[in-house]
């Protein structure tokens, strides 16, 4: 745990490190370092995690604490800038960029936890990295604790975490059981090196696991998918208080679109060296035919960031709304859902014409356009990403009527 010493007055706010960054500068931090990290792809991915050097990074940067609350240390930008960042940071290196949206996002998910837990986790320096996980395991209740062991699978970014959210059945008295995320110190988990892909090998999305760990009441929350934030808020400001699913599935289209941008900035330059292979052997961009291939897969990508901007914008919308007196809907959350989910699907929709015209040679074993393409591949393959059931789900409730499946 935590140094004890730590109380639950004001005293926890921590300095922010530059006070005066802008958004603007935030965002310029992340397109600059995109060279750089192209060049770690390769390393990256043999890793089978994000490397040292690249975290290293990331922590100068200052990447982990775009949203984090400015009372602990954080710059507390919106979620457009949060947004636009790990879309560049995954326009370098997609498996990077995974782990740095699934950890630096997460502050937005802690605040539904006791203060006391959000002070414990922010410390002394404010430096929190902790991604979450689902698939509820039973835990042990004792007294005002649970005893967890067990194990959870695709902790993307456990090897340069400082805490892990996992997530725990717990028992009700009346026989039943509530799911609840739990604030785990990463170093009371070890982790197995299970994760073999094809793609987002670079995740280092590997399975940790708890042997006898007690994690006291106030250091959980309710993972209610879909339900409204609960307890009394910690932060003023309503991003942090609002519903929490489309907030999630917001996290992934980040890296999804900006996977894609990476591969059209990798077609772009194939278009402008790559000749014709017959005559008159113009260089690709010259010709029609792939002038059509360019121009549609920059309207589908940039039609992906559009909405998926536009979406984060409507998600804060609807956290001002309940935090006023209005009513952020589970309609409303599935709704913003469903948009995420099209913009990822805008974008896979670009990868498949990019990689398809892009010419054989591309789809060599250490091609980077390749990468980008087994990235999405795997991307793909989210639960979360699955639309046609969150169609009909945001369509039953629209209607009055019950949805049928969590997700």
């Amino acid at each position: 745990m935590m140094d004890n010493a730590l109380t639950l007055k004001r005293q926890g706010e921590l300095a922010v490190p530059e006070p005066d960054l802008t958004p603007a500068e935030m965002i310029a931090r992340a397109t600059a370092m995109i060279p750089t990290l192209r060049a770690r792809q390769a390393q990256t991915e043999a890793a089978g995690r994000m490397l040292d050097e690249t975290n290293a990074d990331f922590l100068r940067a200052d990447f982990y604490r775009v949203v984090q609350p400015r009372r602990f240390g954080g710059y507390e930008f919106d979620l457009v800038t949060y947004g636009k960042v790990m879309m560049e940071i995954a326009r370098g290196c997609p498996s990077s960029g995974w782990v740095l949206a699934l950890t630096a996002g997460h502050p937005i998910t802690l605040a539904d936890f006791p203060e006391r837990a959000q002070i414990e986790a922010y410390g002394k320096t404010g430096d929190y990295r902790c991604p979450s996980v689902g698939s509820p395991i039973p835990v042990t209740r004792e007294g005002d604790s649970y005893r967890l062991n067990g194990g959870w699978d695709y902790t993307s970014g456990c090897d340069i975490a400082t805490h892990v959210m996992v997530s725990g059945l717990v028992p009700q008295d009346n026989g039943s059981f509530q799911a609840r995320l739990m604030l785990v110190d990463r170093a009371d988990l070890e982790i197995v090196d299970n994760w073999r892909m094809i793609g987002m090998q670079g995740t280092g999305s590997r399975r940790v696991v708890a042997k006898d760990v007690l994690v006291p009441e106030y250091r959980t929350a309710p993972m209610a998918v879909w339900g409204a934030a609960t307890g009394t808020p910690v932060h003023a400001n309503p991003m942090y208080n609002g519903r929490k699913a489309s907030y999630f599935v917001l996290e992934l289209g980040a890296v999804i679109v900006g996977t894609a941008k990476g591969a059209l900035d990798l077609y772009d330059e194939i278009c402008r060296t790559k000749a014709m292979r017959f005559s008159p052997r113009e260089k690709l961009f010259e010709s029609q035919e792939f002038q059509l291939y360019f121009g549609h897969s920059q309207a589908l990508v940039d039609t992906a960031e559009a909405a998926l901007l536009r979406s984060m914008e409507l998600y804060t919308e609807a956290c001002q709304q309940g935090q006023t007196g209005g009513d952020f809907t589970e309609e409303t959350d599935r709704r913003i859902f469903a948009i995420a989910q099209q913009a990822a699907r805008l974008a896979w929709s670009a990868m498949e014409t990019i990689f398809t015209t892009a010419g054989t040679s591309v789809g060599a074993a250490d091609s980077m356009l390749a990468r980008y393409y087994r990235d999405a591949a795997v991307q793909k393959t989210h639960f979360v990403q699955q639309a046609s059931r969150t169609a009909v789900n945001a369509a039953r409730l629209h209607f009055g009527l019950s949805a049928l499946t969590p997700f």
